[in-house]
C-alpha cells in the first residue's frame, strides 16, 4: 500500500467516525469555528499508531466511538487541595455542576460556562476559542486537540484582570462508568495579572480535554494538577499556552494510576524576558501507560524554559517522554533545560524517551538529558544499615528521585499537599 493510500484510509476512517457526532450549537460565530475544527480534523484524520508522535503509546481507546467502561473509584481519602481557600468548579462526568460549584465571581475574577460563552458574543472569547489549538498544528498535527475544539460539550471560561487571591481548582467527579467527557477551558491573564489554577479528578470514563492559556505581558500563571488514582481511566489533554513579556507560566502534574494517560503540551513564548516551565511527575503499577509529550518554543529574547519528568514505574507499567525545544533565529540568550528520567522498580517496566532540540539562534543555552535506571543500590544499602527497612528505604529513594519535578511548585502548601499523596501511594503499594 502506498503512502497515498494509507494516508486516504486514514481520511476515509476519520470521516465515518466523526461526521456522526452531534456538534453543539452556539451562536453563529461559535458555529463557524467549531466547523472550521471538524474541517482541520478531516483534512489531517485522527491519530493512529503509525504515526511518528504515537508510535508508542496506541490511540484506539481514546478514538474509539464508545469508551471503554472503568469502574467507579472510591476512596476514603479527603480530596486533594481540599485544606485551601479556593473557588470550586465542579463538572460530573464532563458536565458543569452548578450546585456543588462556587459562585462564578471573583476578585479581578469574570468566570462563566463555556456554553453560555459561545452562546453570547463575547468579544475576548469569540477571538480565542480554539485560536491557540488550531496554531499549535504546525509542525506537528494533534488531532485529539481539534476533535475537542469541534465537539466539547462543556468547560468554563476564566479572565483574570489583576491578581486573583484565591486558587480557582476545577473539580472532576466521575460517577458513570461509561461516560465519555469533551471539555474545552479557556483563559486569559490581562497584564499584570496573576492567577493560580488547580486541577484534580478522574473527569469520566475517557476524558478529552483542552485549556488554551493567553498569559499577557508581566502576567503570571500558576497551574497544578492531579491525576489519579481511580485504576481503569483513559484520558487526553492538551494544554495550549502563549506567553507575553516579562511574563511567567508554570504548570506541574502529579499522575498516579490509570490505564492510559498522556498530557500534551504546547507552549508558545512569544515575548522577551519571560520564563515557561512545566514538569510532571508520575507513578504507575502494572496496566499503565503514562505519555508526556511536550513542545516549547522560544520566539523572544532572554527567556527561560525548564522541562521536568519524572516518571516512576513498576510491574509492567510503560512511560512515555517526547519533549522538544524550538529556538528561532530571534530568540537570542534562550536558556532551555530539558529533563527526562524513568526510574523502573522491576525488569518489566519500560521507560521510552525522544528529546529533541531544534536551534536556530546562535547565542544560546539549551540543554537535554534522558536517563533510566533502577534504585542506586548503594543507596539502598546506606540507608538499610542506618536500620531503615528495606520498603521504607525504597520509597525514601523513589520520593528523592521525585524531587526535582516537585520542587517545581512554588506554593509551600500545594507542594506539601502532593508530596502527602506521593508518599500514600508508596505506602499504599508498601502494603
Amino acid at each position: 500500500m502506498t503512502r497515498f493510500e494509507m494516508k486516504q484510509r486514514k481520511l476515509d476512517a476519520t470521516a465515518e467516525r466523526v461526521l456522526g457526532m452531534v456538534m453543539p450549537q452556539g451562536a453563529a460565530w461559535a458555529n463557524d469555528l467549531r466547523q472550521d475544527a471538524l474541517n482541520r480534523l478531516l483534512s489531517i484524520g485522527l491519530p493512529q499508531g503509525r504515526d511518528e508522535y504515537w508510535r508508542w503509546t496506541k490511540p484506539d481507546s481514546l478514538t474509539a466511538e464508545t469508551p471503554t467502561q472503568a469502574a467507579v473509584f472510591h476512596s476514603d481519602d479527603t480530596p486533594i487541595f481540599s485544606a485551601l481557600d479556593r473557588l470550586k468548579l465542579v463538572f460530573v462526568d464532563g458536565v458543569f455542576d452548578a450546585a456543588a460549584s462556587d459562585a462564578l465571581e471573583g476578585e479581578n475574577l469574570e468566570v462563566m460556562r463555556l456554553t453560555d460563552a459561545l452562546g453570547s458574543d463575547i468579544h475576548w472569547v469569540k477571538d480565542a476559542y480554539g485560536a491557540l489549538e488550531k496554531r499549535a498544528q504546525d509542525p506537528v498535527d494533534r488531532p485529539l486537540a481539534t476533535l475537542n475544539t469541534a465537539f466539547a460539550t462543556d468547560g468554563v471560561v476564566i479572565r483574570a484582570t489583576g491578581p486573583v487571591s484565591r486558587p480557582v481548582s476545577l473539580i472532576y467527579l466521575h460517577k458513570d462508568e461509561s461516560s465519555d467527557a469533551i471539555l474545552h477551558h479557556v483563559i486569559k491573564l490581562d497584564a499584570g495579572a496573576e492567577l493560580t489554577l488547580l486541577e484534580n479528578g478522574p473527569a469520566a470514563a475517557r476524558f478529552n480535554k483542552v485549556m488554551e492559556i493567553e498569559v499577557a505581558d508581566g502576567a503570571r500563571f500558576h497551574h497544578v494538577r492531579a491525576q489519579g488514582r481511580d485504576h481503569e481511566r483513559r484520558a487526553v489533554t492538551h494544554l495550549f499556552a502563549s506567553v507575553g513579556s516579562d511574563a511567567a507560566f508554570k504548570s506541574f502534574t502529579m499522575t498516579a494510576n490509570g490505564v492510559l494517560t498522556r498530557n500534551e503540551v504546547f507552549i508558545d513564548i512569544t515575548g522577551d524576558d519571560s520564563v515557561a516551565h512545566v514538569a510532571g511527575a508520575a507513578m504507575g503499577d502494572g496496566d499503565f501507560l503514562h505519555d508526556d509529550t511536550v513542545f516549547i518554543t522560544h520566539a523572544g529574547l532572554r527567556c527561560e524554559s525548564r522541562q521536568v519528568f519524572k516518571k516512576v514505574l513498576r510491574n509492567g507499567a510503560k512511560g512515555v517522554f517526547q519533549g522538544k525545544i524550538l529556538v528561532k533565529q530571534a530568540a537570542q540568550k534562550t536558556d532551555g533545560y530539558q529533563i527526562s528520567q524513568g526510574l523502573l522498580l522491576d525488569e518489566d517496566s519500560q521507560f521510552l524517551a525522544k528529546p529533541e532540540l531544534e536551534i536556530y539562534a546562535d547565542d544560546v543555552a539549551c540543554s537535554h538529558g534522558s536517563t533510566v535506571g533502577a534504585i542506586n543500590e548503594d543507596a539502598l544499602f546506606y540507608l538499610q544499615s542506618r536500620g531503615v527497612p528495606h520498603a521504607e528505604a525504597t520509597d525514601l529513594l523513589t520520593l528523592a528521585f521525585l524531587a526535582e519535578a516537585i520542587d517545581e511548585i512554588e506554593d509551600e502548601a500545594i507542594s506539601a499537599d502532593i508530596l502527602e499523596r506521593l508518599e500514600g501511594w508508596l505506602a499504599r503499594r508498601r502494603g
